[in-house]
């Protein structure tokens, strides 16, 4: 833990924007100023990654998948090296609005993909004429390089890991309609509000991001280590932790204190009901 922490001082993760460029929403995360720049509280960053870990572990350890989003340039290497790596989709070109709310559209585009590559792999492209062929490549690039880090997501993710909440806001909201938690690298000019899990951060620090995303990926990594054991839990939990995140009463009907975003995540974390429930709904 030592090393960690030390490790993200050096990268500079407590960095945030210039005071005069900021999100009032962030002041919680914010430890003061230093030459008019916000400096963000490092327990807060830390508690945000280790509370993101084990909810990622849990949620992978249930079958589902984590899909990276950070299309910025400084998160494009380390998305792409990383969730690979894990096997996990993701998107570093552009988010196409849509690909979790029109998700049957973008699976047919997908499909496309697959058709043009059983095209051109039995040579059945040499077939067509000169300006056909070139109109094929052209669609099989574009598709690949919009939506080839999602061409192994059959069905919803169960959780979004955003970078930059400003730059992925579309991701956000359709994540959010879905009922999709996400988790989500925030700078001081960021709006925690609209993600679930903020880990308060420089989302413009390349060694940062790199930081983040790979001990993100570890936790995918135990969470797949860990299915065949909650294979076989009972789902009671899952039930009654999707109604805590909606806001909504026990089965019983007896009210339910309603609890910030962090805290209920937190209390799902330590071993209670499983926070992604919430995103059954979705798929």
């Amino acid at each position: 833990m030592a090393s960690l922490v030390q490790e993200l001082i050096e990268a500079g993760i407590h960095f945030g924007q210039r005071r005069s460029n900021w999100n009032p929403k962030m002041a919680p995360y914010i430890h003061g100023v230093r030459n008019q720049i916000h400096i963000m509280d490092v327990r807060e960053s830390i508690k945000g990654l280790l509370l993101a870990k084990r909810f990622i572990e849990q949620t992978v350890g249930k079958g589902k998948d984590v899909c990276f989003v950070g299309t910025k340039r400084q998160a494009r290497g380390a998305i792409e090296q990383y969730a690979a790596d894990v096997q996990m989709p993701f998107v570093t070109e552009r988010w196409l609005g849509g690909t979790l709310t029109n998700f049957r559209t973008i699976r047919e585009r997908l499909k496309r993909l697959e058709e043009l590559d059983r095209i051109v792999e039995s040579g059945e492209l040499k077939n067509y004429s000169k300006k056909m062929e070139s109109q094929l490549l052209r669609e099989r690039k574009k598709i690949q390089r919009n939506l080839g880090g999602v061409r192994q997501m059959t069905q919803m993710p169960g959780a979004l890991v955003v970078v930059d909440t400003n730059r992925e806001k579309n991701a956000l909201l359709e994540a959010k309609s879905l009922g999709i938690p996400t988790v989500c690298l925030v700078d001081t000019d960021g709006d925690p509000d609209l993600v679930n899990i903020p880990i308060p951060g420089n989302d413009d620090s390349m060694r940062t991001i790199d930081i983040v995303i790979r001990e993100l990926c570890d936790a995918v990594k135990k969470g797949k280590e860990g299915r065949s054991t909650s294979a076989g839990e009972a789902p009671e939990g899952d039930k009654a932790g999707g109604r805590e995140m909606r806001g909504e009463g026990p089965s019983d009907g007896a009210p339910t204190r309603r609890r910030s975003t962090r805290s209920r995540y937190s209390a799902s974390a330590s071993g209670g009901a499983s926070a992604p429930a919430s995103g059954d709904s979705a798929q």
